[in-house]
């Protein structure tokens, strides 16, 4: 073989090294992208919310995206700290995790406006896979799938304020359940929550307990009425 062969096969032979090079090291050092893919690790979004002088101060809620349980955390900043589960349906689950992909995982993500408005609380959205982390922080945003998912951790929270006030009223202020119901009536015909139908099973122990007033069984029943069958 003489030197010119010997080159002209050495040239040859260079795109396919390079090519194994990058599939070895890509095996070895995986990027970010690769790493959020791996088939096996369990992802979770986090949501944030930090609004000191508001009523509640602090909202944090976690959702999984291979379990229907979740957490959440509802409560002034003095108060004492606490989860409390709750459940987050499939349908439900799939969006949220879609619109986060469509964030691309919020990495590098800057959803604020940057402009002189009033403080509307910190918002944080934070994706957890395995080693992986991405967060990002706003006050107020003008990105459509960042809105979107707002809406639903912050119908998500106000799900379970009702849920719990009517829970409380019902152990200690029965005369004060009608008021809960009109609160939470409020709130579904601005359609601020994204499954209220989990609330059912309250309002069928409400309308079936004779130790509350007749018009607040009349209204608990009415609503599970309503949500069992939607127009």
């Amino acid at each position: 073989m003489t030197a010119r062969d010997s080159f002209r096969l050495r040239c040859a032979f260079l795109p396919i090294a390079l090519t194994l090079f990058a599939a070895v090291g890509a095996l070895i050092f995986p990027t970010t992208a690769t790493m959020i893919a791996l088939p096996g690790q369990s992802a979770k979004i986090t949501f944030k919310r930090v609004f000191q002088g508001s009523t509640p101060e602090l909202i944090e809620l976690v959702i999984r995206d291979d379990s229907t349980a979740a957490t959440y955390e509802i409560r002034q900043l003095d108060d004492d700290p606490g989860t409390l589960p709750f459940e987050v349906s499939v349908t439900l689950r799939t969006k949220i995790f879609g619109l986060a992909a469509e964030l691309h995982h919020f990495e590098g993500l800057d959803l604020d406006v940057h402009r002189k408005i009033a403080n509307l609380g910190e918002k944080t959205f934070r994706w957890e896979q395995g080693a992986v982390s991405h967060e990002t922080k706003f006050n107020y945003t003008l990105n459509p799938p960042a809105n979107q998912l707002l809406q639903i951790f912050e119908g998500l929270a106000r799900q379970q304020e009702h849920f719990a006030l009517l829970s409380r009223r019902m152990r200690y202020d029965r005369l004060g359940i009608n008021d809960a119901l009109l609160q939470f009536e409020t709130d579904l015909n601005r359609g601020l929550m994204p499954e209220p139908q989990r609330m059912i099973p309250l309002l069928d122990q409400i309308s079936s307990d004779p130790k509350f007033v007749d018009i607040a069984r009349q209204r608990a029943r009415s609503l599970a009425d309503r949500l069992r069958h939607p127009s």
